[in-house]
């Protein structure tokens, strides 16, 4: 297990390092970020000054290095536009979008794996075309218009429910339901998918033959093999979730770590942007080794891999 896991933990350090150079590269590379500093309206000599005083006259590796060195020290530099350490803004914001990540892909678990799990059991019946429909809403309708919907019948109408902010639990109750429909099918579908292999398995039909309680053949037998690429799945999703909530939390008032991206984007604050890109891509990693980990803990044959 701990060769495994040493060698799954140097190829993560190795995709946050190749993120972190591309993200560099491709915030240098997308235009002259001292004349965007400096203004519009500023002269040759206030664009030099300012590339200078930002270090943006060195070469672009002397430049990643520097970043990459003081943020292995926690330090992210300071925001162009507020002047904060971008450190305490990410700090700041991130709880937010982090309730609300967890949140809705604890939601979407709680709904899409029984549904796929009495879907495969129930094949071709309407319990699994109902399913389906479902899975298909899901993923045909975009979360804006689904927000709007749900703000207007629960906020508006009943006046259930708030729509705005986030300063109690009850705040989150209608961005979970919107978000949580982003990654909802997806599972439904391959615990689905992943039943109905493990229930056409050749163990699966030695234990009913065995006479085994239909409970430990559904549960114990063919959801345990079945779960392994749910797991997977479900830490990708969190990261998605993550990264993908800036129009959730736009629509309710969140201030979040995606709102904070989108209004970094609009300002040029690229300090803040390269941040959040590192900080999101970090987790991302971290996530997907962690489910690495716990599918070699269910089934130990994944660590001959």
């Amino acid at each position: 297990m701990w060769r495994y896991f040493v060698k799954r933990l140097g190829i993560a350090i190795l995709v946050v390092i190749t993120v972190s150079v591309i993200s560099f590269g491709l915030l240098r590379l997308s235009g002259d970020l001292a004349q965007i500093i400096a203004g519009e309206g500023a002269t040759q000599a206030q664009i030099q000054e300012t590339r200078i005083l930002y270090g943006l006259d060195r070469h672009m590796v002397l430049q990643y290095l520097d970043w990459a060195g003081k943020a292995m020290t926690g330090d992210l530099g300071r925001s162009l536009f507020t002047n904060e350490p971008v450190f305490q803004l990410i700090a700041t914001r991130l709880p937010v979008t982090a309730t609300l990540a967890f949140s809705s892909l604890l939601l979407a678990i709680c709904v899409a794996l029984p549904l796929g799990v009495f879907a495969a059991v129930y094949r071709n019946s309407w319990i699994d075309r109902a399913a389906l429909g479902i899975a298909v809403f899901g993923s045909a309708v975009p979360n804006f218009w689904f927000a709007l919907v749900l703000i207007y019948i629960f906020g508006v109408q009943l006046r259930l429910l708030p729509i705005s902010g986030s300063a109690s639990w009850w705040h989150f109750v209608l961005p979970t339901v919107t978000l949580s429909t982003m990654v909802m099918p997806q599972i439904m579908r391959l615990t689905r998918g992943g039943m109905i292999d493990a229930l056409d398995s050749d163990y699966v039909k030695m234990a009913w033959a065995k006479g085994l309680n239909p409970g430990i053949v559904f549960f114990k037998h063919a959801l345990r093999n079945a779960l392994l690429p749910v797991v997977a799945l479900s830490a990708v999703s969190l990261g998605f979730l993550l990264g993908g909530s800036v129009i959730v939390e736009s629509v309710f008032s969140l201030n979040g770590i995606g709102s904070l991206a989108y209004e970094s984007i609009q300002r040029a604050d690229f300090p803040v942007v390269q941040s959040i890109l590192f900080v999101l891509s970090f987790i991302y990693v971290l996530l997907t080794l962690l489910s690495d980990l716990i599918n070699a803990r269910i089934d130990p044959r994944i660590r001959l891999y």
